[in-house]
């Protein structure tokens, strides 16, 4: 559970901005999207090489502009 204390003379803005970031940093959202549907264990394994080659590609790429 996340949760904030509001300071006295602190605007809502900022209390709100603070608590977005924290449930951002606890990884809330991120847990829920991830058991909001099922993922077969093989799509899960290509969802996970897809990634793994896009992030060396993008490392390449980064590598010959150098």
């Amino acid at each position: 559970m996340v949760g904030i204390i509001i300071g006295e003379n602190e605007s809502l803005d900022k209390a709100l901005k603070r608590f977005k970031k924290k449930y951002e940093r606890a990884g809330i959202l991120k847990e829920y999207k991830k058991r909001t549907f099922y993922l077969k264990p093989s799509v899960r394994r290509k969802m996970k090489t897809a990634k793994a080659i896009r992030r060396l590609q993008k490392l390449m790429k980064e590598e010959m502009e150098k």
